[in-house]
């Protein structure tokens, strides 16, 4: 039997960080808007006739082989697929192909999105079948482990019901909230950002918990610009609810300001040069996508007069090439992880998944 699946990755647009346990609970609750893109990560999984199990990184090159799933090595370059498919203690062997379409160090989420394709993947060759609740929830303990510090959980729900939302983060439970439902409202979006990866690989780990431990320990203004950072994303989710894109641009602009200044590395010298480059060409704003410390980056331009070759987007995306990025095309996933399954009855598509419950 193989199963395939593909999540999306996704850009931040404003109260990243404030999904970190348990940060989000001294801020009495964390709010983070965001899109998920069709820069995805890709799992083929396959059944074998005996106990072994084969792991192929086709985007890194690295390889992971067990004589049975509990003796799959932790600790190396594939400690978290490792972690994943002990947890999910397949009674078979598996023979588990993946690869990400972001560049390594992207700040897309591809690692999450990775984690969450796999374990959709290995749930439906489960015996108990568990919710996606239960997924991003595990899931978040997984990493965990493997990155040894605290995680976000952002990325898990972009990866899981795609689309543009607010994901709130409560004592309670989680909740996550469509923004955007017109498609006509959604392609006016895609036609405003611009992607780019600014040739700097980020390391979120090492930036969140830099800004982590400067918010328990309250030093300098920490505090005051993560509460100014929740300001900022509540606003964003009015704006894009208003369909309010000059207001947008305004907001991702205000929160890349207090972004930068949470702690040091957040941004680097590439990265400033890349932004400067950007607003002399007519960008109404830009911030790095995920913790900061380079990776890909966000920016928003006035909508197009007609003339492809003349608009703001195309100066822009210029300038950006000629100063070292990488644009990268994208569009906004309209839907979450989706699951091909071929096994003896033929191919079945799973219906994508959709938020399981939206803030009133």
């Amino acid at each position: 039997m193989e199963v395939s699946a593909i999540a999306p990755n996704r850009i931040d647009l404003a109260g990243g960080t404030l999904d970190l346990y348990p940060l989000y609970l001294f801020e009495e609750g964390g709010i983070t808007v965001n899109m998920a893109i069709d820069v995805g990560s890709r799992v083929t999984v396959r059944t074998r006739s005996d106990r072994e199990v084969h792991v192929y990184s086709l985007d890194t090159g690295h390889e992971m082989h067990a004589r049975h799933v509990s003796e799959l090595p932790l600790g190396g370059p594939l400690d978290l697929l490792a972690r994943i498919i002990r947890f999910y203690r397949p009674n078979f062997g598996l023979d588990v192909w993946t690869r990400n379409d972001a560049p390594k160090g992207s700040g897309l989420g591809a690692s999450s999105a990775l984690l969450i394709a796999l374990s959709h993947a290995l749930n439906v060759l489960g015996v108990e079948r568990l919710s996606e609740q239960e997924i991003i929830r595990i899931g978040a303990n997984l990493e965990a482990q493997t990155i040894r510090i605290p995680t976000g959980k952002q990325d898990y729900y972009a990866a899981t019901y795609g689309g543009v939302n607010a994901i709130w983060f409560e004592v309670g439970k989680d909740r996550v909230e469509r923004l955007v439902v017109s498609e006509k409202i959604m392609e006016a979006l895609e036609s405003r950002l611009i992607l780019s990866f600014t040739g700097e690989p980020h390391d979120s780990a090492v930036t969140n918990w830099s800004m982590l431990k400067a918010y328990i320990q309250n030093e300098g203004h920490t505090v005051a610009h993560m509460k100014q950072i929740k300001a900022t994303a509540l606003a964003m989710r009015e704006a894009l609810l208003a369909e309010d894109f000059e207001r947008l641009a305004q907001l991702l602009a205000e929160e890349w300001d207090n972004r930068r200044q949470l702690a040091a590395g957040v941004t680097t010298p590439q990265v400033d040069r890349l932004m400067q480059a950007a607003r002399e060409a007519g960008a109404l704003a830009s911030k790095l996508c995920g913790a900061g410390g380079g990776g890909c980056m966000v920016t928003i331009v006035s909508a197009g007069n007609g003339h492809p070759h003349h608009d703001a987007r195309h100066r822009v995306a210029e300038a950006l090439e000629a100063h070292g990025a990488q644009v990268m095309p994208f569009h906004i996933a309209r839907t979450g992880v989706i699951l091909e399954v071929n096994g003896n009855h033929g191919v079945h598509l799973a219906a994508p998944v959709a938020p399981a419950q939206t803030a009133g």
